[in-house]
């Protein structure tokens, strides 16, 4: 689409007019010689004047309108507006903080097939399901067995960070489950995050029992810095001993944070929580749009010096003396 920045500049179309009704006609001066013989050739100078050429007097005036139109179009500034270029701005960090104890490496989950397959496998499945759901976000990426560690920073790059998400294995942190910290290595990873939302998904299967921050003062500190954490318990709620998941810590922390709490027993239940949890942070990205301009003020300049050098060349060729014709009187005396 082609726009003017300057429309009003077709405000001066009709100065010309009113230049050619209100000013004065332009006479050029010139000298006048009178010879007591000028009624011996006052019908050639007729004649002359007689042979005034009417028609390319009307091709000029065409041009010299033609040039003022053009004119007042490269003055208006005319530019081609091309496509507009469209890009999503996330405006909330997520970080999923992954439980990978060696407990995580249970085949306990069950699969809508029937099968039983590794907890960690279950969680990939689902949390990868989750990072494509959200595709205008920026997620991390956060593991936490005998300690807590940043495995990605919050970044819109998801085929990396579920190529990180797929190498993670069980007990690779270790034995333990050091929950407080995970919360922490996430406020230490969000520390210069400069959006306005931010939000932790913290899965375990376990309960707290490493970690050198408690996890009700970590939750604190959370809410504190605006850090909203879900939490997901994997596993059997009626579960005991050392692996035992501390459900009511969990859903302490989300409540603090204002988040929520989930209990997830199976693969499905797990993916339904993701889902949930889908729904409950809408996705709230900005559109930056770019309009990418051409100008196109040069063309019609282009065009009104052609048609200048065509004025040029008819007036040239309007001025050009005529042959003077040899008279009856001068072919006679010839003979």
């Amino acid at each position: 689409m082609i726009q003017f920045d300057f429309p009003w500049a077709w405000l001066l179309f009709p100065l010309p007019l009113l230049a050619y009704r209100w000013l004065p006609p332009f006479i050029e001066p010139r000298r006048k010689l009178r010879v007591p013989f000028t009624a011996a050739f006052q019908h050639q100078v007729q004649a002359v004047s007689n042979r005034s050429p009417v028609g390319l007097s009307r091709v000029v005036l065409a041009i010299r309108w033609l040039l003022w139109l053009l004119l007042l179009a490269a003055a208006a500034r005319p530019v081609l507006l091309e496509p507009p270029i469209t890009r999503m701005e996330p405006k909330r960090d997520i970080v999923l903080a992954i439980d990978l104890s060696l407990s995580m490496s249970e085949r306990d989950v069950a699969t809508p097939d029937g099968l039983k397959i590794e907890r960690l496998a279950a969680v990939k499945q689902a949390a990868s399901q989750f990072i494509g759901q959200r595709p205008d976000d920026r997620i991390g990426l956060v593991g936490f067995g005998d300690q807590a560690f940043p495995l990605a920073p919050p970044s819109a790059e998801h085929d990396t960070l579920l190529q990180i998400l797929a190498m993670t294995e069980s007990g690779m942190a270790g034995a333990n489950t050091a929950l407080g910290d995970a919360i922490g290595v996430t406020l230490k990873l969000l520390a210069n995050s400069a959006l306005p939302e931010k939000v932790l998904i913290l899965l375990t299967d376990g309960r707290d029992n490493r970690s050198r921050l408690d996890p009700l003062q970590a939750a604190r500190i959370a809410r504190d810095r605006s850090l909203k954490i879900h939490t997901i318990a994997f596993g059997q709620a009626d579960s005991s001993g050392a692996n035992s998941i501390a459900a009511d810590v969990l859903e302490q922390i989300a409540t603090q944070t204002h988040g929520h709490a989930f209990l997830a027993s199976d693969q499905q239940a797990l993916q339904q929580v993701y889902s949930a949890i889908d729904a409950l942070t809408p996705q709230n990205a900005s559109v930056l749009k770019a309009q990418p301009r051409r100008e196109l003020s040069w063309v019609p300049v282009a065009l009104a010096l052609g048609l200048l050098l065509l004025e040029l060349l008819v007036t040239a060729l309007m001025r050009r003396p005529p042959v003077a014709s040899r008279t009856t009187e001068q072919q006679e005396a010839d003979a």
